[in-house]
């Protein structure tokens, strides 16, 4: 009589624990590798367990068509059946795209979207759906100004960090202080502020630092308009506030790959999603049976691997790490 194992199967751990598990890999191999393996794990990654946590910024970078970008946020926002709690994304081109997001993720604590064309119209429409966010980052996020911020500080409560680091090229812009009396007056709650190359006077980065008394980093390098020379009343009358700026001491590079990224390599894959068939209307109902019994299920979604980008921008994507 054979002896019971002493292991169970890796096809079947409880889905949960196979999430867990699977958070380490990569996007590829999340959504080309595993479903493959068997049925118990292509339900895994089809279900919730694997996308509460969404990180493509990276990918987003090098994604060519902003259709697949679409269609991969709402593939996987589908997938996390309303219990996304971060999502990092950059260069979103259009209102729509957002507007699902905002629709679909009840639950976001962390959203990055650097770098997108959204409009104020669309964020004031849809922002109380997000209200449990306490980080944002709108660097470099053009079509944006002080009325999606002040819309943003009255819905959004618990947001502590906020990110909205402008492009370096302001020289011979006037100053405008909108979006920043638009932090100091709706959001005191926050810790962390980034406000690097805004076109902003002395006056109104004093103001966030007596509104925001929770703060304790504030990032004003290359914003030239603002004169804090006096170190020692900065420290007399915040002494809790690290002040970064408004000289930039250090010149970061203009490739920001993180060296261990999936997407550093120079051979970068893009992930493209063309749909095959002739329903424009996203479907991922969730169901890998016809898959693994034979029934084609692959045959609605095709998935191709492109060597290299020639979309590429020059001089690297948008704003380095926070310090």
């Amino acid at each position: 009589m054979e002896e019971a194992s002493d292991f169970r199967q890796w096809d079947e751990l409880i889905p949960d624990a196979l999430g867990l598990i699977f958070k380490n890999l990569s996007l590829k191999e999340l959504l080309t590798v595993i479903p493959m393996v068997c049925k118990s794990w292509g339900k895994a990654v089809m279900g919730p367990y694997c996308w509460q946590e969404v990180d493509i910024e990276e990918w987003s970078d090098i994604c060519p068509e902003p259709q697949h970008l679409d269609r991969m946020i709402q593939m996987l926002i589908s997938r996390s059946c309303g219990s996304l709690r971060k999502l990092c994304v950059s260069g979103l081109k259009n209102d729509m795209i957002f507007s699902f997001i905002a629709e679909h993720s009840n639950s976001l604590q962390t959203l990055s979207l650097p770098r997108s064309d959204i409009s104020d119209s669309i964020v004031e429409q849809t922002i109380g759906r997000l209200s449990h966010i306490t980080f944002l980052d709108l660097s470099c996020c053009g079509k944006i100004g002080f009325r999606a911020l002040e819309v943003i500080g009255k819905n959004c409560k618990l947001l502590v960090k906020l990110f909205r680091n402008m492009h370096p090229d302001i020289v011979g812009m006037p100053i405008v202080d909108d979006e920043a009396n638009a932090i100091a007056s709706t959001m005191p709650r926050l810790k962390h502020l980034e406000m690097a190359y805004h076109v902003i006077s002395t006056e109104s980065a004093l103001q966030i630092l007596k509104s925001c008394t929770e703060l304790e980093l504030l990032d004003l390098r290359g914003c030239w308009g603002v004169k804090l020379d006096d170190e020692k009343y900065l420290e007399k009358k915040f002494p809790k506030v690290k002040v970064l700026g408004p000289l930039v001491e250090d010149w970061y590079e203009g490739n920001e790959w993180d060296d261990n990224s999936d997407y550093s390599d120079a051979s970068s894959e893009y992930l493209a999603w063309e749909f095959v068939d002739d329903d424009d209307d996203f479907d991922d109902d969730g169901s890998y049976d016809d898959m693994w019994d034979g029934g084609g299920r692959l045959e609605q979604l095709e998935l191709r691997f492109y060597q290299g980008n020639e979309h590429e921008t020059e001089g690297g994507f948008g704003w380095p790490p926070s310090p």
